[in-house]
Order: structure tokens, then sequence, then C-alpha cells
């Protein structure tokens, strides 16, 4: 009897797990085929349901498997072609696995609805199948840092959505496959923006057809292969060309001349080939930082002065091009100049960098020449190398600059002093004296803007950067440790990292596949000046694998699943009442403002306009209890939280802790005026919860960050001036919308940089309503308060005298965040307040009105001309006046800055600027996205964040990892 009940609980259990298991059959019974095939699978992967389960790596949407991202992992084996039946499948990341070995599966192209396919740093080999062109909606292929052979796949030319194909450090051969009216080539690619082919077999010319204006390529990186012939004038053709690196080929002939129409690429790598004929004259690329022409046939010649009007340059390399003749004085005098390179050639007479050469020289090398005279005017303080020159040929000469040799590394490290720490086996001390197990890799940057290696300086920004960008990132990171800074056998910087855990010894699985993520995917942005870079990780062997039996799992599992059948069956019931009971308590808690007593609180229920209830069992669910790993704020109210619901919809929770100043009046105020506003420049309020003693609202996920974030440079984004008035006039036309259109108005009180969002297109968004106040038209013309509120630096300084608020206390610290637009600075910096300085130093009958010492340098050395600046200053001072009474409304401001966007060439009605804004998004199957073009939302010169796609299941499916608000 015992055993017959057992057996019937048994049956039962697994007919009740049939019926409640979250993923597909068909994908579960393919997972289970395709992981046969694989070694060290994650501890989590051991029975169980991979979508009920959450099995590490994978994301389902309605029981299907849409993501499977297992970087870093360990991994072995090979990679089935039983990948197919995950039909849903969109995004596969298996990168820094070197035990995963063989080929790509032939069918691999029935994976229809793949959009990002990641493989950086295995072993795979073989050759790249054909079938890969018929993944239609792919839009990042990245298999570099394998063994593929063989040519490139013509039918990768199909592939209409691709934005990123990287093919590099493989062993390619052949040529660069072109359609031909019949088959299709890579010239069909018109919105890729990357073609990396560095470090191949490839060889034959560099075809005309693969170039044309359609084209809107940003990265051209064609170096260390075998290329013949002449560089195709069509390549001049691609405007949008922002990197471009054919070195180290066999390239030979004149360049073409039409290569200076490239007047947005930063970086042009031309050395190590055999090109003829003079050397190329690039007046016009005026966003030129980096250019290396070493190595060539070119034809005597004297220095052109054309180099002198590249005000942009940092780096000039042109060793063994046949120059000579004297330097021109001006040629140190240009402003950003940090590197000079000119061995090996015949520059002769007397050597002259006058007074006022760069204050950012670094380098100058210009060793092996026939420099006769070098007189030293003043004191230097960058490495200066004249060896082999007549000039130190001379008995006894003892001068430093002629025994200096060329470092082609850096003694750089990140200081570590911990002279009392005692690690365990195998752990490291981090930068912050704390014992680990770090994640280690190479970084490599392929199109760098720098070359002289001496300065800590660049190293250390690089560091501090990446550190800052993993904590902001929700990654469980302590600090970041740079190492070994060497220049490569192929002519790319590099240099060791080590990443270290936060709040434990160890990275766990998903920390490891999430740091794996950042870098395969290019989420984080180096700063401005190393480009676009690969990164290859060691194995992280430190937390557990699963490499014993399943047997015990599997007895696990039976004892289990009786304890869970008996809980099922005790709860069955216990469920269905919960359900209604639920039901009704949230439609109680949906009127629970009842509970707060018209006469305790004098206003009564509050008057919501499309504002939801949420339960606390509901934000709880989207925020994995409100974990610590969720939080993306914090301030006196209590915590700001990151959540996705079951539809993927990403919201922004902003939760009140106990004993924080709101009380339930003031809560129900800021509901009340929040769901009753709605433009498209303010933030919107989703809803709210009032249940369990708590007091939460729920807000639209606003992904890019705050404005402070992007003109300090701290969430990779840079705004040219363009992009500056669009989002100047959007949040204008929020807070206009607030004082004029509102009934009754609303003055924000609390206008700041940090309380202006950016979301997916860059469009300004105006957050944070706690300190708003109503104003109708009954009350007098100021608002007297009883305690002035607000931010130190934005405020209204006849506000903080008379206790009275006014609209125009917000236009005051919207004229402060004006002065920020310009100058990239907080108000407040080192004692000195924005507002003073600015009328300090303004000169009204000089260019730029003599701002050049304050205005943002990103936006001195842009392309985008400065257009109204002077006007957007005389409004900026117009807001600050010390009485609010000679302030403009908001309503005058929008009229104006309209009047200047139109000025600067623009549409005011657009939502998006143009091309020349610089933005560069994440990935990892994901997208932020203009309505247009995508080009608007990325870096100049450097690798994506974000690789663009359009599919908004994969744009949530990155936010739920990279997205921040503040």
């Amino acid at each position: 009897m015992v055993i017959r009940l057992v057996i019937f609980l048994a049956f039962l259990y697994i007919r009740v797990g049939d019926a409640v298991s979250p993923t597909d059959n068909q994908d579960y019974a393919a997972l289970t085929v395709l992981t046969k095939h694989w070694e060290n699978l994650p501890l989590s992967w051991t029975g169980g349901d991979p979508c009920g389960n959450e099995w590490v790596g994978i994301t389902c949407r309605s029981s299907r498997i849409i993501s499977i991202k297992l970087s870093s992992v360990g991994l072995t084996g090979q990679l089935s072609g039983d990948l197919v039946s995950l039909s849903e499948l969109q995004t596969l990341d298996l990168s820094y696995n070197i035990g995963l070995t063989g080929s790509l599966p032939p069918n691999i192209g029935q994976l229809a609805k793949l959009t990002i396919l990641i493989l950086i740093g295995c072993g795979f080999s073989g050759t790249i199948p054909d079938s890969i062109g018929s993944l239609q909606q792919l839009t990042d292929l990245s298999l570099n840092s394998n063994k593929f052979s063989g040519q490139v796949p013509a039918s990768i030319g199909k592939l209409k959505e691709l934005y990123w194909l990287d093919l590099s450090d493989n062993k390619l051969s052949g040529s660069i496959p072109v359609s031909d009216g019949t088959n299709p080539g890579l010239d069909l690619l018109v919105n890729a923006k990357h073609f990396h082919f560095g470090i191949n077999q490839l060889s034959g010319t560099i075809p005309d057809r693969l170039f044309s204006s359609d084209m809107t390529l940003i990265h051209l990186l064609f170096d260390n292969n075998n290329f013949t012939g002449m560089i195709p004038s069509t390549l001049g053709l691609v405007q949008t060309l922002q990197a471009v690196r054919l070195d180290r080929n066999k390239l030979g002939g004149h360049i073409p001349s039409n290569l200076k129409d490239l007047t947005d690429v930063n970086e042009l790598v031309l050395s190590n080939n055999d090109f003829s004929g003079p050397v190329p004259d690039l007046t016009g690329m005026n966003n030129l930082n980096y250019v290396d022409m070493s190595n060539n046939s070119f034809a005597a010649a004297n220095v052109s002065l054309w180099l002198t009007s590249l005000e942009s340059l940092t780096t000039v390399i042109m060793e063994n091009t046949g120059l000579e003749g004297q330097l021109p004085v001006e040629l140190f005098c240009i402003p950003l100049l940090q590197t000079l390179m000119m061995a090996n050639n015949q520059v002769n007479g007397s050597l002259d960098f006058g007074t006022t050469y760069s204050s950012q020289l670094l380098l100058i090398d210009l060793r092996n020449n026939s420099l006769s005279e070098f007189t030293v005017k003043s004191s230097y303080n960058f490495t200066l190398m004249l060896a082999d020159n007549k000039v130190c040929n001379f008995s006894g000469v003892n001068l430093s600059y002629c025994h200096a040799q060329q470092d082609r590394g850096s003694s750089y490290s990140t200081p570590v002093s911990c002279p009392a720490l005692q690690c365990e086996s195998g752990q490291k001390p981090s930068p912050k004296c704390k014992c680990g197990y770090p994640y280690t890799g190479t970084w490599t940057f392929r199109a760098p803007s720098f070359s002289a290696f001496g300065n800590p300086n660049y190293f250390k920004s690089l560091q501090q950067s990446l550190e800052e960008s993993l904590v902001s990132l929700n990654l469980p990171v302590d600090s970041v440790l740079l190492s070994d800074v060497v220049m490569d056998a192929f002519g790319y910087p590099k240099m060791r990292v080590a990443i270290f855990p936060a709040g434990q010894v160890l990275f766990n699985t998903t920390g490891v596949i999430s740091l794996g993520f950042v870098f395969s995917n290019q989420i984080y942005q180096p700063s401005k000046g190393f480009g676009p870079y690969v990164f290859i990780a060691d194995s992280y062997p430190y937390f557990g694998k699963n490499n014993g039996s399943r047997i015990g799992v599997i007895v696990g599992a039976v004892v289990g699943s009786s304890v869970l059948f008996l809980l099922l069956c005790a709860g069955g019931y216990a469920y269905h009442r919960k359900k209604i009971a639920d039901k009704a308590k949230q439609q109680a808690n949906a009127n629970s403002f009842v509970s707060w007593d018209s006469q305790q609180t004098g206003d009564g229920i509050p008057q919501l306009k499309a504002a939801r209830f949420f339960s606390v069992e509901e934000l709880q669910k989207c925020t994995n209890n409100f974990s610590e790993e969720n939080i993306i704020g914090a301030g006196g109210y209590g915590k700001v939280y990151k959540g996705i619901f079951a539809d993927r919809q990403m919201i922004a929770i902003k939760r009140s802790q106990a004993g924080s100043m709101q009380g339930s009046r003031e809560f129900r105020n800021e509901i009340e005026l929040l769901s009753r506003v709605h433009h498209k420049n303010l933030v919107k309020l989703l809803g709210f919860c009032y249940d369990q003693g708590e007091q939460i609202l729920v807000y639209e996920f606003i992904p890019n960050g705050t404005l402070m974030d992007a003109l300090l440079g701290t969430s990779g984004i840079q705004l040219d001036w363009i992009r500056r008035l669009m989002i100047t006039l959007g949040a204008a036309r929020g807070l206009q919308y607030l004082h004029e259109l509102a009934d009754p108005p609303i003055i924000h009180r609390d206008i700041k940089s940090t309380n202006i969002l950016l979301d997916e297109r860059l469009i300004a968004k105006v957050a944070d309503f706690g300190l708003s106040k109503l104003f109708g038209d009954t009350e007098e013309k100021g608002y007297v308060t009883t305690q002035v509120k607000g931010t130190l630096g934005y405020l209204d300084p006849e506000y903080y005298m008379t206790n009275q608020v006014t609209e125009k206390s917000d236009v005051y610290s919207f004229g402060v965040v004006m002065l920020e637009m310009i100058t990239a600075r907080i108000p407040i910096q080192k004692g000195k307040y924005i507002v003073k300085e600015i009328k300090t130093a303004i000169d009204r009958t000089k260019d730029l009105y003599s701002l050049q010492e304050l205005i943002d340098p990103i936006l001195l050395s842009s392309a985008t001309p400065l257009v109204g600046l002077e006007k957007f200053v005389d409004l900026a001072l117009n807001c600050v006046q010390d009485s609010g009474v000679d302030r403009p409304t908001m309503g005058e401001l929008v009229q104006e800055f309209e009047n200047i966007v139109k000025l600067a060439g623009m549409n005011p009605s657009a939502e998006s600027g143009p091309l020349s804004c610089t933005y560069d998004g994440a990935s990892g199957g994901d997208a932020w996205n203009t309505s247009t073009d995508d080009s608007l939302l990325r870096h100049s010169g450097s690798t994506p964040l974000i690789r663009t796609e359009s599919r908004a299941a994969a744009f949530i499916e990155k936010f739920r990892i990279t997205g921040h608000i503040s």
C-alpha cells in the first residue's frame, strides 16, 4: 500500500511538474542535448528547469529561451547543431571559453531570430559557414580571436541589419568579397558601422566597389594582413569614417588625394606599407588626432605646413618617410600635440621649438636625422631624443637628449601598498588592500590616439574610469589594477587587467558572466584616446564547477520532489483562497488613501490620473526583493531600485525609508502632482505603492543617466554643441509646461543637472518632483514657504533671502545648468562659483566673449561650430540676475533656444540632433536607437558601448544589466 502510494505521488508530481514547467519542452530538450557536448557547466545547470530555476546565463520570455550568456566560465567542448532548435534565441555570447573548439554548426543560419552572436576568444576553427548569411536579424557578429580559416563568406553581405562585424585575429585568407549583381558582398552592408579584419591573412586588392557614399562605416580596421595594390579612391566617399587602419600590409602607389575628404577621421594609420609619391596633404581633416605614415617610400619632401593647420593633432608619427629640410616652429605649437616622432629622416638645419610650444608635449623623437644645431631657449619637461644627429656628434657631448631612447612600454602599475596585508595562497592584494581572487585578462587597444607611454596619467585615468563604470553598472567590483603596458608586435598598446570582487574574496558565476558581457559587448567605453579595444579574459577557476556525478543531484531532486508535492497539496487550497484575497486587497489598497481621513489631513482622497497601484509583492518580485544589486541611487528619502516586470518593461522604483522626512501628506501630494503632468520632457510616473507601511513611487526607466554624468564624461556619453542645444531646449520645454500649461502651475524648486535625465535618444527628461509646489491662480505672487528647499549652487539667492519662491526661482537654477552646459563644470568647484567666474571673465568685445579658458575643451576641439554660443551665454546670465523680475520666463527662453537651434541649421521640432552628436551605446542584443540614424548616439572615433538594433526585447534585456538612473 505504501509503495503504491509513493508511485502514485511520484506520477502525480511528474504530471504537476509538467503542467507548471516554465520552459518550453522543445527548448528544454534542445538545451539538454546541447549541454551534453559541454563540460564545466555552471553549478546551477544541474537539474531543475532552465527558466523556472533561473539557470545562470539563461534568459527566458514566455517559457522560451531567448538568451544564453556564458562568457568566462571555462566551458570546454563543441557547439552542437542542436542549438538551432532554440528557435526563439536572440543572443548567444560564449566569449572567453578557450576550451570551446571545433567548427560552427553548418545549420547555424536556422536561428532566424538571432541578433547577437559573440564568440570572442574561444578556440573555434574551420571555415565560417555560408549559412550565417541567413541570420537576417543579426546586428552583431563578433568571431574575433579564434582560429577560423578560409575566406570571408560573401553571404555576410545579406545581413542588412548588421551593425558590428569583427572577424579580426583569425587565419582568414583570400580577398574581400563584393557583390556582382548575382552574388552578395560586403559592399551591401550600408548600415554597418564596424569592419574589423585586422591580424588575418587576407590578400588581393581592396576592391573599389567595397566603398560608396551610402555606407555609414565608423571604423575600418584592415591592418596586419597581406593586401596589395592601391588604396581605392572610393574610400574617400565614406564620410562617416572616424578610424582608418591600413598599416602593416603590402599596399603601394600614391595615396588618393580625396582621403582628406574624410573630415571626421580621428585616427589614420598607414604605416609599414610601400606607398610612393608625395606625402599626402591632409588639410581639412580637422578632427584628426593621430596620424602614422611611418616606413613608406614617399618621395623626399619638406615637412608640410598642412600639419600645423590641424589643431586637434595629439600624435604625429612619420618615421622613415623621406622627410627633409628644417622643421617649422609652428609644428611644435599645435595646441594639443603630445607626441612627435620623425626619426630616420633627413631633417636638417636648426631645431627650434620656440618658447610657446604645446603645453601637452610628452615626447619629441628626431633620432637619426641631420640636425646641426639646437639651442635651448627655455627649460622643457618633455622627453627629447636627438641621438645620431650632427648636434650630438661633437666630442665630449654628454647631453641627455643625445642618449635618450624610446621606451615601447610603461612601468605604470596601479599603486598597491599593503605591507601588513597577508593573503592566502592564490589570492592577490587589491589596490584597496583587500585580499581576493581577481578576474583577469589582457586588454588591447586597436586604434589608440596616444603613443607616449611615459605619462602615467593616461593609465591612471583609464583605471579610475573602468572602476567607476563597473561599479555604476551594479557589478560586484571593489577595485581595478592595470599593469604591464606594452606595444605589441602588431602596433597595439596592451596591458594586463585585474578586477577585484567587492564584499567577498571571489566572484560568483553570475559576476564573472556579467564582467565578461561588459567587455565582449564593449559596454564599457574607455576615455577618449584609447579607441576600440578587444579584451581577452583568462579562465576564472575559483568558483565551483559542475564536474562531478549528477547522481547526488538526482537523489536530492527526488527527495525534494516528495516534499514539494506535499507542500503543493497542502498549499493548493490556500493559494486559491489567497488569490481571491489578494484581488480584494489590491482593490482595497487602490483606495487606501481613504484611510487618510480628510479630517486629519485636510486634503481628502487624492485625485489621481493614470497612476497605477502596485502591491509590495509585485515590486519585490521585479527587484529581487529589493536586493542591494538593484540599487541605482539613494538620497535622504531612501533608495532607488531598478526593476523589470514580467513583460520586460524596465522601471525605476523610489522607495522611502523608515524615518524619512516625507509624510503621508507629502507622499499624497507628490503622487497627485506627478499623475497629472504629461509631457515628453518630463519623467513619467507609472504608479505607486501605499501598502504594508511602504511609500513607493514607480517611474519610467530612463537609461542614459543624468545630464551631469554626460557633461563630466562619467557616463561614456560625449555631447557636442548641437546636442547640448537640443537637450537645453527639451528641458526648457518641460519646465515651460510646468510653469505655463499645467493646471494649476507647478514650481519645481530643485532644477539641476542631476535632475535632468537623458533617455535612449538623449532627449531631456526633467525628474525628481519631491520638492515641487503647486502655484494656483489664487496664490500671491510669491509663494511663501516655511523652509527654503533646493541645492547649493543652483539656489535662487532671492528665494533664499525672502523665503518667497516663484517660477523665476526655477529660471535661476536653469541658468546655472546652462552655464554647466558651456563649461562642463559643477556649479561650485574648489570654492569658485560658476556664475561669478563667468561674469568676471566675460568680454563681449572678443570672440566667444573671451571665455575660452572656461568653455568645455570638448566643445573647443569639436568640428561642430559653436553657433549662437554668445547668445546662449547672454540668456544664461539673464537667468541668473539677482532680481527675479529681471529674469526671462521659461516660455521666452524656449523661443530664444528655438531661434539658436534654427541658426545652427537644426529643426527645433526635431527630437534628435545631427550626425555630429556623439554618443555610443553598449551591446548584447540590445538597442539605444534614434528615430532615423543611430550614428547620432555614437562616440566619435570609438567602439560602441551598445550596438544598435531595433528589437525592443533586446533593448529591455540590455538595460536589465546596464541601465542606470539617478
